[in-house]
């Protein structure tokens, strides 16, 4: 790996964020809105950190009907799973951050929040602002 791509690749996982992101798809491939719902960010930030994920060449993406999936390509799989061996299970597990991304991962799971469409907002000024024109006549 040149030397440029390196420095890229750890500056990624230097974000406290991008690197519960990357534990995160060790365990499964996941979509943005699940991913706000497990990290408790807005649709915008998760974004953010996947498209410097995604440029540093740590995930790919890939469309599955309306929703995009966020994945470690399976090139990189071996490399990521030796990269954090031993940090993905004890830290997912063990870290007061980690154990909580670990059991909301579960809920999220459960909830099946990506086929339910938990965690997408609508945004609030347009629903504020129909209410009021049908309230004010």
């Amino acid at each position: 790996m040149p030397v440029n791509d390196t420095i890229k690749l750890f500056k990624a996982l230097a974000d406290p964020t991008r690197l519960r992101i990357m534990l995160l798809l060790q365990v499964r491939d996941l979509c943005v809105c699940e991913l706000t719902y497990i990290l408790g960010l807005e649709q915008s930030r998760v974004s953010h950190h996947m498209r410097i994920l995604r440029e540093a060449g740590l995930t790919e993406d890939l469309r599955r009907g309306r929703w995009m999936i966020y994945r470690i390509p399976a090139r990189l799989r071996a490399f990521i799973d030796e990269l954090f061996a031993g940090l993905s299970r004890a830290r997912l597990g063990g870290s007061d951050c980690g154990s909580g991304d670990a059991r909301k991962l579960e809920d999220c799971v459960r909830r099946d929040i990506r086929n339910r469409g938990v965690g997408r907002r609508r945004p609030a000024a347009n629903n504020a602002g129909h209410r009021g024109r049908e309230a004010h006549g």
